[in-house]
Order: C-alpha cells, then structure tokens, then sequence
C-alpha cells in the first residue's frame, strides 16, 4: 500500500546497497529528483536497469555507484555521449562497471515478462544481429507449435523502481499522462515501487478514462516532488530545459568539473530546488 513520505526517507526505505533499480521515464517524467537522492545517501554496487540510459544514469555512474549496468541505448539525449559512463568502461573511473546491452525491444519485453512474474521473455528478434555474440543472455528457443527459432532473455525484475508522474490522489493511486514508455511495466515488475509526483489532488475524477493510472496497492512510497523531472520535462507541467542538456556535455567531459557540479548541484541542496528549476507551462 502506498505511503506519503519525504523523499529522502522514501529512498532510505527502499534502496540498498547492491539492488538492481531502474530509474525509467521516456523522453519526460524521468526521476531525476530521485535519483539525486540516491546519490546523495551514496549507494554503491547497483545494477542499473533503463531502456534509455541519459544524464541521471551518467551521475551515478560518474559517482561510483553502479557494478552493472543493463540498457538498449545509452546518451545524452540530442546532444552525444555519456562522458562518465565512457570513462567507467575505458579507464575504469572512478570504478569498472559491466555493460549488458540489449535492444530497446528486448528490454521492454524484459519488463512486460517481469510484470506478468514470468521467468523470461520471449520474442521475435535479434536475427541477423551481432549483440547474441557479446550477450549471453540472449538466447533462442524452439516454438513447441510452430518449429520457428525465437529469442529469449531473461525477464526484467527490479528491487526497486523508481518513476516520475504528475498526480498522486489522496488514496494514493498515481496518474501518468503523455508519452509512457515502459514506466508502467517497470512499477508492475518491481518488488518495491517509488514514486514522485507534482501534486497531490483529492480525486482523479472528470479525468480521460483511457489515462494510465497505477492503483495505490502497487506502490510503496509517494514523495511529492514539484519539477521533480527537470532538466526533462513532465507534459503539462513543464517543457523540457535543452540548454541543461548541452551544458552536462561540457560538464561530464572534465573529471574535476563533474565533481564540481555534483558538490554544488546535488549533494549541497535538496529536492526542494527542482521546483525553482522549472517554468510552469502558461
């Protein structure tokens, strides 16, 4: 059942040393408030889970925190690379991580499995593709009725997701409107489910019936976290910041300027300064 809390306690709850986690959000509603918090209280040996790998993933890798990292693409979104990550792979800074890639349909058939508590995925894909060379996971199995060849890999289940949304009511069932991705998936697949959100309101009613809606009995914690997404943007709350984006190329490409934003911009301040972040849409 879902609790209300602080989200530094909703973390603390939630997130050990050694879990496997994802962070998911698609092009918005990225928990990037969340995963601030979990650099602040400093976990080490995770095994970061996300379809799409951007800033918040390279933060916490560039932070030391991840041994693993399972992804179908990794970037800052528009702009290029993941400076930190690179650096963990290349020269082991500021520790070796391992890499588990996968295609981004593979991982949200992981997360569909994981959500339907089966033990593995399987799908038609990765014919003719080179990743089964350098990815033990990927496997194929024989269809029993049709004789056809289909991959497998093993189903995605996290100790703990977190995930980005609007609204949260006072019953505690959460509201994701916009683009989805797999947040859904991901939330029903974990073992332990956080979430931030904009607002809290009484009641979802007068609402599009069709809109994604988490019931309360999914989730474990609820932390109200205004502009809790920034530099990415939560549709019909706030637009997407482009210029933080380009500003974290320059940032992650210098060790000691990475540490120097890390210092000033998430371990010095709180989550309370993401509200100040954002310009609400008009």
């Amino acid at each position: 059942m879902s609790e209300f809390l602080p989200l530094a306690e909703a973390v603390r709850r939630n997130l050990h040393d050694g879990d496997t986690v994802a962070f998911e959000g698609f092009t918005h509603l990225i928990p990037h408030a969340a995963g601030h918090e979990a650099i602040r209280q400093g976990f080490r040996d995770l095994t970061l889970l996300r379809m799409t790998p951007d800033i918040i993933y390279d933060q916490m890798i560039g932070m030391g925190m991840a041994k693993k990292v399972i992804f179908s693409y990794a970037g800052n979104p528009g702009v290029g690379l993941l400076r930190r990550m690179r650096d963990a792979i290349e020269n082991q800074h500021p520790r070796s991580i391992e890499t588990v890639e996968h295609s981004h349909s593979a991982m949200a058939q992981a997360y569909e499995a994981g959500a339907s508590g089966l033990p593995c995925a399987i799908f038609r894909g990765y014919k003719g593709a080179d990743l089964p060379k350098v990815n033990p996971d990927i496997r194929s199995v024989t269809c029993p009725f049709s004789g056809e060849e289909l991959a497998a890999i093993p189903a995605h289940r996290p100790d703990v997701t977190f995930i980005h949304a609007q609204k949260a009511n006072q019953k505690g069932d959460v509201l994701v409107e916009g683009i989805i991705g797999v947040q859904k998936e991901a939330a029903l697949a974990a073992r332990r489910v956080v979430v931030t959100v904009e607002e809290v309101v009484p009641d979802f009613a007068g609402l599009h019936p069709n809109l994604c809606i988490l019931p309360h009995w999914t989730i474990h914690a609820i932390a109200v976290v205004p502009g809790g997404a920034h530099p990415s943007y939560t549709h019909g709350y706030y637009a997407r910041d482009n210029a933080a984006y380009l500003e974290w190329d320059k940032i992650s490409a210098d060790r000691e300027l990475f540490d120097s934003w890390i210092r000033d911009n998430v371990l010095s301040v709180g989550p309370e300064i993401f509200a100040a972040r954002v310009e609400p849409l008009r």
